[in-house]
């Protein structure tokens, strides 16, 4: 599994306009929303189902970076959203830091398996601490997608 098979482009986010975890995931999935056709029933069903996983838990493992990811019956297979944010947001990580790229996955109930590997390969993705710094420097969400595809290609598919 590539990460550019589960991210969706038109869902990667260059700046993050909210500034607190909760916020951060509206946003992430209002960004997901018009790709997988959920409608404004749906969307707090969704939302409401991150929020509630990361109250559970952080999924801010450190080094800046957190993957909230939950699963939903709105959802089919497995899907994605990156999102950089340059000022930080409070996420409760591990190292007390601010997070500054997130990885929000949304799978269907059904998809665990691949919604574990997906996890696997977003893990592998952001351990990689050339390429979180250079998507911290992409000036754009294109610059950021290349930066995707090119460590598909790197990290093996």
């Amino acid at each position: 599994m590539k990460l550019a098979d589960v991210i969706i482009k038109k869902a990667v986010i260059p700046e993050l306009l909210a500034s607190d975890r909760d916020g951060v995931v509206r946003e992430m999935i209002a960004a997901l929303a018009p790709c997988l056709k959920l409608g404004d029933d749906v969307l707090p069903l969704v939302t409401e189902a991150v929020i509630e996983r990361e109250r559970g838990g952080s999924t801010a493992f450190g080094r800046g970076v957190a993957v909230p990811h939950a699963k939903h019956s709105a959802i089919q297979g497995v899907v994605g959203a990156l999102a950089r944010s340059s000022r930080g947001v409070e996420f409760r990580a591990l190292d007390r830091e601010p997070v500054h790229l997130i990885v929000l996955l949304l799978s269907s109930p059904d998809c665990h398996d691949e919604h574990l590997t997906a996890l696997e390969r977003v893990f592998r993705f952001v351990r990689e601490g050339n390429l979180r710094r250079f998507i911290m420097q992409a000036k754009d969400s294109t610059e950021i997608w290349s930066l995707i595809v090119e460590a598909d290609g790197m990290l093996g598919g």
